[in-house]
Parts: structure tokens; C-alpha cells; sequence
């Protein structure tokens, strides 16, 4: 009926601190790991849990590519210049409100209220 075999294979300590240390300096990602070694990834976080260098730290430790960190630092200087550019647009708007206002007080006229009713 096709049952499958199960391996049973156990690493030593040295083995699982050593490609803890690998997955911790960003070398390896668990997900290689466990292609390569064929192992799960449940046993590599389990490893991970309890080898780690941040284990215990109550911190979480983000894996990512070097170019998920790249694109993710272009968009934020992006989010950075957008996020200054609406401030300048916004410093004009009051400058253009200030503006009208004063052409107002000069002219006698609303000139506000006239250019409104033809938008």
C-alpha cells in the first residue's frame, strides 16, 4: 500500500548550535536548511528555541534577504520624501489661502467666494 519508511536520524548538539548559529548570522534560512538536511521546520525552530543566541530574549529575530532589506529601506526613504513632499504642498496651500485673503482685504472683493462658484 505505499508505506513510507520513516527515518529515524538524530543530530548531535554540536551539529543543531552550529546551523543555529549559521540561521542566526543570516547565512542560512530555515527553509534551506530543512530542504537540504531534510528536516522539518518545526525541528529547526525547536533547535532555534532552544540554541539560539537570542533564545530567552522575549525578542523576535526577523529573517529576511539582503534584498527584501534593501527594497524595504528604499521604501521607506520613499514613504520619507512623499511624506515631505505633502508638507511642502501643504505649506503652499496656506501660503495660496493667505494670499487670496490678502488680495481680498486690497480689492474689496470676495475673491474667494468669486472663484469657488466657477469650479
Amino acid at each position: 500500500m505505499g508505506n513510507k519508511i520513516r527515518k529515524v536520524r538524530q543530530f548531535s548538539t554540536d551539529f543543531k548550535k552550529e546551523k543555529v548559529k549559521q540561521i542566526d548570522d543570516g547565512k542560512i534560512t530555515v527553509l534551506q536548511l530543512s530542504r537540504i538536511y531534510e528536516v522539518s521546520s518545526t525541528a529547526i525552530y525547536k533547535w532555534i528555541r532552544k540554541y539560539s543566541r537570542y533564545a530567552g530574549q522575549n525578542e523576535r529575530v526577523v529573517i529576511q534577504k539582503e534584498s527584501e532589506q534593501t527594497k524595504t529601506f528604499w521604501l521607506l526613504k520613499k514613504v520619507s520624501e512623499l511624506e515631505q513632499l505633502v508638507g511642502q504642498k501643504q505649506v503652499e496651500i496656506e501660503y495660496l489661502k493667505k494670499v487670496i485673503d490678502f488680495g481680498s482685504e486690497i480689492t474689496e472683493k470676495d475673491i474667494k467666494k468669486k472663484f469657488e462658484s466657477r469650479s
